[in-house]
């Protein structure tokens, strides 16, 4: 079975990255979307994002990263013959988010089913938004994201 992980990865985070070592357990190949968030501007390209997320799912068989820009995420997974939409969920305020976004992709791909991973309690308080704060005032960011995303922040804001 094929699962996506569609996202932002603005940038990619510890959290992120648990979720999807997780789910490599679980799914015959996952691939990692790195999408257009409208709601959002991005710090990083998409190809940006995908070099820095390469580097961290490289040992991961059964892990492909790709970008998708400007398209619905059930068409993205439909033209990937995925089955799956691979969800995380930090907290409640996630959850009720998420199931309204869930209902609609139902609705527009009644094949294509969301599953939802709860966050692992070590980082369920991340967020990409939240880090990029923490990094533009030169905060610690050790166990939020990875070595190469930290560079790759300080390079930007720093």
């Amino acid at each position: 079975m094929k699962a996506v992980f569609p996202g932002s990865f603005d940038p990619i985070t510890c959290g992120h990255l648990d979720l999807i070592k997780r789910a490599s357990l679980i799914f015959d190949e996952i691939v990692v979307l790195v999408m257009t968030n409208t709601n959002k501007s991005g710090l990083f390209s998409n190809v940006e994002r995908v070099a820095l997320i390469e580097n961290e799912v490289r040992n991961i068989e059964n892990v492909a990263v790709e970008s998708r820009e400007n398209v619905l995420t059930v068409q993205a997974a439909k033209d990937l013959q995925a089955q799956v939409i691979l969800r995380g969920l930090r907290s409640s305020r996630d959850f009720l988010y998420e199931t309204d976004i869930a209902a609609i992709n139902k609705k527009l791909s009644p094949g294509l089913e969301t599953l939802f991973i709860p966050t692992d309690k070590d980082y369920g308080h991340i967020s990409s938004s939240l880090i990029k704060e923490v990094a533009k005032f030169g905060g610690n960011l050790d166990g939020l994201v990875p070595l190469n995303v930290e560079a790759a922040l300080k390079d930007k804001l720093i």
